[in-house]
């Protein structure tokens, strides 16, 4: 560097005096002075006898020794989820650096020391996820094993790598099982859930009674008014039905017996129910009002032609399947319901309608 500071100052110097046309005294002064400003150079940038070390020798370049790597792999330890009974299997390569003690400290087993502390720390996490979820818990234990720490007795930092989180198969396919029958009860409740509120819905709102299951037919039929009356009868039977009560009388005349259906089946069809026999009488239906029917017609107890209409009127009610209303006219008769008071004896097998040709 001294070298340099004075041949950079002497051009320079020579620079100066051919532009100046310097005469040759200054000439002969440039050079005292060059080697005054090279001598000062030199003190300035000399190194101090402090640096230096005392014995006047450097110590040489030696290669520094390798780091001992102090590291050890655990396998299979089984840790807690958090569900009872369901442990996962965990293995890692515990990794430590020991730290400075006192003298008087007692030897330690730095291995046993980071082991514990890496496991402590596993099993806080592991504890916290359900054992479905062994991948998830194993990249959370890779972000929460991955920084140095302070063991319980500081004397050592420990952590982890290389961290495996599995869950054994025979755990595996039992909460697979787990699952699906969890799921499929969880199906099972809302369809049973579904089913009950519709039964309450019907119950409780449609079937309420016989006019509310009127005015729902109607909401889902406006247009068919007559139709809505038509079918009073069958709604009335059906709110009674689901209220376990009897039919409000007066939806009485409205009510659908069974004889109205078996009477109406085709030829050769099996009836849904057998016809009742003439002159039996169900212990569910109410007493036909005889004397109330006849009255509508003007004909009284003691009119002659009583027996007569009756009679007639029952052969109607057989034609028609009304087996309760005949027996009761026909009970009603007090002459023998097979001369029809005009000598002419009645045959049951006999259609009605044949009996009305002859007017």
């Amino acid at each position: 560097m001294t070298l340099f500071v004075t041949l950079l100052l002497g051009l320079t110097l020579v620079i100066l005096g051919l532009t100046m046309g310097w005469p040759w005294w200054a000439w002969s002064a440039s050079g005292p002075l060059l080697l005054i400003i090279a001598f000062a150079t030199y003190r300035m940038l000399r190194p101090k006898w402090s640096d230096v070390a005392h014995d006047g020798l450097s110590a040489p370049d030696l290669p520094l020794p390798e780091a001992q790597r102090q590291e050890h792999r655990i396998t299979h330890v089984a840790l807690p989820s958090s569900v009872a009974d369901y442990d996962f299997s965990f293995s890692a390569t515990v990794r430590w650096i020991v730290l400075d003690a006192p003298d008087d400290a007692p030897w330690i087993n730095a291995a046993g020391l980071a082991v514990e502390a890496v496991l402590e720390r596993a099993r806080s996490v592991a504890a916290q996820q359900p054992p479905n979820r062994s991948s998830l818990a194993r990249h959370q234990l890779d972000g929460a094993l991955a920084t140095m720490r302070v063991d319980a007795s500081g004397r050592v930092m420990a952590m982890a790598h290389s961290i495996e989180l599995d869950l054994p198969e025979h755990d595996r396919e039992r909460l697979t099982r787990l699952s699906n029958v969890r799921k499929d009860e969880d199906v099972w409740e809302h369809e049973r859930n579904y089913e009950r509120s519709k039964r309450a819905y019907l119950g409780e709102d449609v079937l309420k009674d016989t006019g509310s299951a009127v005015v729902w037919w109607l909401s889902r039929n406006e247009e068919e008014v007559e139709g809505a009356v038509d079918r009073i009868g069958v709604f009335a039977q059906l709110s009674a039905a689901a209220r376990n009560e009897s039919v409000a009388p007066q939806f009485e005349h409205m009510v659908y017996r069974p004889g109205d259906r078996s009477a109406e089946a085709e030829p050769g069809e099996t009836p849904l129910i057998p016809n009742a026999p003439v002159g039996t009488e169900s212990a569910d239906e109410p007493p036909f009002p005889t004397d109330s029917v006849l009255a509508c017609f003007g004909i009284s107890p003691d009119d002659p032609d009583r027996d007569l209409f009756a009679t007639r009127l029952a052969d109607v009610a057989r034609a028609h399947g009304k087996h309760h209303a005949e027996a009761a006219l026909r009970g009603s008769c007090i002459t023998d319901d097979k001369d029809d008071g005009n000598g002419e004896g009645h045959d049951p097998e006999k259609p009605a309608e044949d009996e009305y040709e002859g007017g």
